[in-house]
This record gives structure tokens, C-alpha cells and sequence, in this order.
């Protein structure tokens, strides 16, 4: 019964030979990765990293609402990057503004 339900798994259309398996995992994989910046001081993260990891969510949940092609796992993961780096970039240009005005004092 078991190796039936791993054969039927394995062989699936979404299943781990495909490339609609692995998308969301490594999707997910690099959110929880990006929870670190959070512990990190501003001063060490990356802006360009953060928005490079910003932008490309935005785009592939629009293009993969537009295409109608619910993948909730991926969209979920893209959604969930996305909204993580905006948090991080607005954090970090938060304290560089405020930085910037305790310089300037």
C-alpha cells in the first residue's frame, strides 16, 4: 500500500521529478534563509541584495495570476519573500535616515 502511494507520488504531474516541486521548495527555502537579515544589524545588509530579492516575487505572482496558473505553494512562498525584503529594505532605510540626521546635528 505504502510503495503504491510513493510510486503514485513520484509519478505525479507536480511531483519531485518536476520542476513544480522543486520552485516552491527552494522558493520557501530561500524565505526562511532571508529571517536572518532580520538579526543582523542595518549597517550589514545588503540593499542590492534585498531588492533583487524584492522585485522578481512581484513580478512572478503577477504573471502567475495573470497566466491562471495557481500554484499555491509558490505563490504563497513569492508573497511571502517579497513582503520579508520590503520589511528589510524599509528597516534599513530607516536607520540610515536616521543616521544621516544624527550626523548631521
Amino acid at each position: 500500500m505504502a510503495a503504491s502511494k510513493l510510486q503514485a507520488f513520484w509519478n505525479h504531474p507536480a511531483g519531485p521529478k518536476t520542476i513544480h516541486f522543486w520552485a516552491p521548495t527552494f522558493k520557501w527555502v530561500i524565505s526562511i534563509a532571508n529571517v536572518a537579515d532580520f538579526s543582523k544589524p542595518p549597517e550589514n545588509i545588503s540593499y542590492p541584495q534585498q531588492f533583487g530579492l524584492h522585485l522578481p516575487p512581484f513580478l512572478v505572482h503577477v504573471f502567475s495570476v495573470l497566466l491562471k496558473k495557481f500554484q499555491f505553494g509558490y505563490i504563497g512562498g513569492v508573497r511571502y519573500l517579497g513582503c520579508r525584503c520590503l520589511l528589510i529594505c524599509s528597516c534599513c532605510l530607516q536607520w540610515s535616515y536616521l543616521v544621516t540626521l544624527q550626523l548631521g546635528d
